[in-house]
């Protein structure tokens, strides 16, 4: 398989370029050479800390001034978009809004436009989040689900819609409705763990809103499922049992063997955090009907089990 990779030096992209090189794939990482991701996140840029992997091609491009080489993408299967600045690195102000909002569609509509002139148009497998349904409190919500009408809705489905130019040119196109991502590191737990790991942790606001999560080896094995499977449009990316705040902590302190006795306050979250406090505190009850549909296998379908690979105590690190 052929796959081009935008949004490399993240979490799931990183991990899904080791994944890929390992089955032997070819991968062309779409990267702004000595740019500082941190700098430049929508760019799926590399620099000192990125060092290109054995096996991987590194193609340049610049989606802020929309300049991509049509032959980037000539003869690939499948081009993965996971490019864009992260939802948790900074307070939401009115600004960071516009460079989240701004390094999605940007990138997406630049590759959309891309594959809308190839002449082998490879499928579209571009990242999005269940942030898309708002919070529903205890509503079981699938692909067909109806939109929120909070910031992240309304930036997801900027996000999505800016895929269009690929989907009305005849390619296929997925939407990775991720959930929340459990990983060794990074993500959402890179700041939680090391306060677990002291026993100073414990559930996020009430801990009864449903966190849907997805292990990260299961995230990169969905996204090489949904390029060969026969889908398009959203697919929620989530483990098959959605389960509240609350059970997750504490899947996750057991495996650590701590308590999670110390809840953090609503209130504490939003003075910490600002608005972002919110996304944390949103109760999403979602499940994987299409993943599930097409016959996808998860290698982790409850926090415990998942908790003990985030924390390495079934020495299993990589994707499987």
């Amino acid at each position: 398989m052929d796959v081009v990779v935008a949004g490399s030096h993240g979490l799931i992209g990183s991990a899904l370029v080791a994944d890929l090189v390992a089955r032997g794939d070819s991968v062309r990482r779409l990267v702004r050479r000595g740019t500082d991701p941190a700098a430049d996140p929508a760019a799926g840029s590399t620099g000192p800390a990125a060092a290109r992997p054995a096996g991987v091609r590194d193609v340049p491009w610049d989606p802020r001034v929309g300049e991509l080489d049509p032959a980037a993408l000539e003869g690939a299967d499948a081009v993965v978009n996971l490019a864009g600045a992260g939802i948790g690195d900074h307070r939401w102000t009115a600004a960071y809004k516009q460079t989240l909002l701004g390094s999605r569609t940007t990138t997406t509509s630049l590759l959309a436009r891309t594959i809308a002139r190839s002449d082998t148009r490879p499928v579209l497998v571009n990242g999005s989040a269940i942030g898309a349904y708002g919070s529903r409190g205890d509503e079981v919500l699938t692909e067909a689900s109806g939109r929120g009408d909070d910031f992240l809705a309304g930036l997801v489905e900027a996000w999505e819609n800016a895929t269009s130019p690929a989907a009305e040119a005849g390619a296929r196109v997925v939407w990775l409705r991720s959930g929340v991502v459990l990983a060794p590191s990074r993500g959402a737990l890179g700041k939680l763990l090391p306060i677990l790991r002291l026993g100073l942790g414990g559930p996020l606001g009430s801990g009864h809103q449903w966190w849907s999560w997805i292990a990260l080896r299961d995230e990169v094995a969905a996204i090489r499922h949904v390029v060969g499977a026969d889908v398009h449009g959203p697919v929620n990316v989530v483990a098959p049992e959605p389960t509240t705040n609350r059970a997750v902590i504490r899947a996750l302190a057991q495996a650590l063997h701590r308590p999670a006795l110390l809840p953090v306050p609503r209130a504490a979250l939003r003075v910490a955090l600002g608005e972002f406090a919110s996304d944390l505190v949103a109760s999403q009850r979602v499940v994987p009907g299409v993943l599930a549909r097409t016959g996808y296998v998860w290698s982790h379908t409850n926090p415990q089990d998942a908790a003990r690979w985030v924390t390495k105590e079934d020495e299993v690190s990589a994707p499987r």
